[in-house]
């Protein structure tokens, strides 16, 4: 039979529903919108990274040991981006708000991050917790940026995912980029850690809000819109408020660290410096602080520089190189023989010279010693100088009077290829006495320091100094004020010759100490000897081995 039924109508299957993405009501050509969000991408890009830096640079400095707060900052801060990647999941239906309302908190954590670490540091003694939380939440803000962006951007003009992807990111490593170099040649030096970080979060609050609230207003409804603007005038009042209160913050902040007799605090290219203690009075009151460590306090030095200096002493002296020793203490002790003809100092930040030669105190307590015509200053590297062209000279004494081997930016005046070098600069019989940090508490970066110096090719001598009254650091073990902590109780120090194990002794024609005898020198050797720890590798510039 013949099926002469009406036959049905096929209709074709229904096409998978997409996303729509409507396009967004723009006040102005969708080419120049685009350009708009991208220069916006190169802002943002540039003020996270000075976030980035800043935390990295204020870690180090309150802290210390860059290497590892750089590998904290970074690893959380990584790991957070993509937490705020998959958060931003959340705001794909509002991105235009999403990403006004994260660069808003962004700006005011970055901000003020600065300002609440230092005050971490001052009042509570520790800022390592401070320092984790805002790599996190400030990480977590910078990775939730790219995927709101991303969106928008597509709204704007629809195109490839791949072109996108590629257009936003160059914006952003070419914006981190010029963050990367505005903040320690532009921010640093002109505005400080603190100031530069809020300058940073006012620009960032301006431009991520100023794309959001004027490029896509019609994309915001009557509420979100004005929710967007109360959260950036709040964010401006905030950063405006604390720009302007900074000045006293610090001054408050530095009494809460060093006391309440801060005279001089400067930030020089290379560090900050703190001089405390009475303008007048005796020289024994005064301390100095070399990036939150106490490098010098009048009340006992000379024990820590007469242990230094006079033992390398014996024998010709008559050039003698001091490696470090800004402050001018190393040289008083060496400028107090008057067959020294003389005397060169290498010293990399020319604010310690420029305060030893004019603070009242501390010129007094170094006996005006850059006044003496036999003093000459090289403000250079001592690696760098010891390379470059004065590599030539020779000396009978090398005072090697440099930070705690324990500070990362020092290791490399610790190495096995330093000592080389300062070896090559020795005369036939000369002498380098090393500043090796505490033997009590830190015997393993002394050995090491012990055992780099014979890689190099030096016979050593090891011994200490002890009888520390105050905290007087050349390293990592600064105490903020009010903060309990028991100081390291000696100095450690090795003198090292080229042809033989020099002699610990102070010679008769020595000037007149106050704390050193060939008697302490010799028992300080043999207490030394007792905590020896040998098989210690040595320390190389591919491998430093100060912890």
């Amino acid at each position: 039979m013949i099926d002469r039924s009406v036959p049905r109508r096929v209709l074709p299957a229904p096409e998978p529903r997409r996303a729509a993405t409507v396009p967004a009501a723009l006040p102005v050509r969708p080419r120049t919108g685009r350009l708009l969000v991208l220069a916006t991408v190169f802002i943002c890009a540039a003020c996270g990274l000075v976030y980035e830096l800043e935390l990295l640079a204020l870690g180090t400095y309150l802290i210390g040991d860059s290497v590892t707060q750089a590998s904290v900052v970074l690893s959380v801060m990584v790991f957070a981006m993509g937490v705020g990647s998959l958060l931003a999941k959340r705001f794909r239906h509002r991105p235009a708000f999403g990403f006004g309302a994260i660069e808003a908190g962004l700006a005011l954590l970055g901000g003020l991050s600065a300002i609440a670490l230092y005050a971490s540091f001052a009042w509570l003694g520790e800022s390592r917790p401070a320092l984790v939380a805002f790599s996190f939440a400030i990480g977590v803000l910078i990775g939730a940026e790219i995927p709101l962006l991303m969106v928008l951007i597509q709204r704007i003009r629809r195109q490839d995912a791949g072109g996108a992807v590629a257009d936003l990111f160059a914006a952003d490593y070419v914006g981190a980029l010029v963050g990367g170099l505005a903040f320690p040649f532009l921010l640093l030096p002109m505005l400080g850690q603190l100031t530069g970080a809020m300058v940073t979060g006012t620009v960032n609050v301006i431009v991520g809000g100023g794309l959001v609230l004027w490029l896509f207003r019609r994309d915001l409804s009557r509420r979100c819109r004005w929710l967007l603007i109360g959260a950036n005038v709040t964010v401006l009042a905030v950063l405006a408020s604390a720009t302007v209160l900074a000045d006293d913050f610090e001054r408050t902040a530095r009494h809460a660290v060093y006391g309440g007799e801060v005279r001089v605090a400067v930030q020089t290219g290379v560090q900050e410096l703190v001089l405390t203690g009475p303008r007048t009075g005796s020289p024994r009151s005064l301390d100095l602080y070399l990036d939150g460590r106490l490098r010098v306090s009048g009340y006992d030095e000379y024990r820590y520089h007469e242990a230094l200096v006079h033992p390398a002493m014996t024998g010709p002296h008559t050039r003698v190189l001091v490696l470090g020793g800004g402050d001018g203490l190393a040289a008083r002790e060496v400028l107090r023989y008057r067959d020294v003809s003389s005397v060169t100092v290498v010293e990399l930040d020319p604010g310690v010279v420029r305060l030893a030669r004019t603070d009242p105190m501390l010129s007094a307590l170094n006996a005006r010693v850059y006044e003496d015509p036999r003093l000459a200053v090289v403000t250079q590297d001592a690696f760098r100088w010891l390379r470059g062209p004065a590599s030539g000279d020779r000396f009978d004494v090398i005072v090697s009077d440099l930070p705690d081997p324990g500070i990362t930016p020092s290791t490399k005046l610790y190495s096995q290829e330093f000592y080389g070098l300062a070896a090559r600069a020795l005369r036939p019989g000369g002498r380098i006495a090393v500043h090796a940090g505490p033997l009590a508490t830190r015997p393993r970066a002394y050995w090491t320091v012990d055992s780099t110096l014979r890689a190099a090719g030096l016979r050593t001598a090891p011994y200490s100094a002890g009888g520390r009254l105050t905290g007087f650091a050349a390293g990592p073990d600064r105490t903020p004020h009010g903060v309990t902590q028991t100081p390291p109780q000696d100095w450690g120090f090795v003198l090292a010759a080229r042809d033989r194990e020099p002699p610990l002794r102070v010679d008769r024609d020595t000037p007149a100490l106050r704390s050193l005898s060939t008697r302490s020198l010799q028992d300080a050797a043999r207490d030394a000897e007792r905590t020896r720890m040998p098989g210690l590798p040595p320390s190389t510039l591919p491998h430093p081995r100060y912890s």
